[in-house]
């Protein structure tokens, strides 16, 4: 575990090292590194695994000059690519942070083998989940930062009730995500949220990379999402349904998942 300094914030990362072929992975906030560990156990034999929190969740601050813009969140996986010594990898990454993943295939398409997505629909049905879903205020500038802060922690209770199947155990998860934030780990649900809504789908369009998309149908926070929602931007991205999984598909079932991922990996 070590921080990098980066111009988005100073970095918290997961390093497991060596020469093998890579798989990064990011966080879908209020969760943090800890929360993939079992994942990460799972593959380093014969991966080099990174897991990094985003600038705004975790325990990687951001910078004052950081609005969560696509082209900043990018900028970000691909700066922290190039400080890891990492020519090419896959992403791993969930939800909003699937956004960001499709950037960097676009901006740098030589720089991603393939991209394995989880719980990650178009950006227009993100748009349309944060009109519905995400208190008002936090869709304001600088207010909806002050109040984020303040109720992360009661806002992480909240998610986690929402996000995961009714018969699984909220606590393990909450309680991993409260110790990080009493250790002060952010949770910039706001700051994400105004930069997504800022954008546009055709800053998003003719990914070209190899995509799977796991989708978990137990998630409620989604029930109005399509599980192939991502499709009107990545028309080729295979769909993978789980109707016993929440919002976390990578975490709650760990086996499953890197499984899954390995199965991608061996069709690209």
């Amino acid at each position: 575990m070590r921080w990098v300094d980066l111009p988005a914030g100073r970095v918290r990362v997961f390093d497991s090292g060596g020469t093998l072929p890579c798989i990064v992975f990011t966080p879908d906030g209020p969760n943090v590194i800890e929360h993939h560990l079992p994942v990460l156990a799972l593959l380093r034999q014969d991966f080099r695994v990174i897991c990094f929190d985003m600038p705004g969740f975790g325990l990687s601050w951001p910078s004052a000059a950081y609005s969560h813009s696509l082209d900043q969140g990018a900028a970000t996986v691909l700066q922290l690519m190039d400080r890891l010594a990492i020519d090419r990898a896959t992403l791993a990454f969930s939800c909003a942070n699937g956004l960001y993943a499709l950037r960097v295939a676009l901006r740098a398409p030589q720089r991603v083998h393939s991209l394995f997505l989880a719980q990650t629909p178009s950006l227009a049905a993100m748009q349309a989940w944060a009109h519905k879903t995400v208190p008002g205020v936090l869709r304001v500038p600088v207010a909806g930062q002050l109040v984020g802060w303040a109720a992360r922690e009661r806002a992480a209770r909240s998610w986690y009730r929402q996000a995961l199947p009714r018969d699984t155990d909220p606590e393990p998860f909450r309680g991993i995500a409260r110790h990080a934030m009493r250790c002060g780990a952010c949770f910039s649900l706001a700051g994400v949220v105004q930069g997504l809504l800022r954008e546009s789908e055709a800053s998003l369009r003719d990914v070209a990379a190899p995509c799977t998309v796991l989708w978990g149908n137990a998630d409620r926070s989604h029930r109005a999402t399509a599980p192939d929602a991502l499709r009107a931007l990545v028309p080729h991205a295979q769909v993978i349904e789980s109707v016993d999984c929440g919002h976390f598909p990578d975490l709650e079932q760990p086996e499953r998942y890197v499984a899954l991922l390995r199965a991608h990996l061996s069709r690209c």
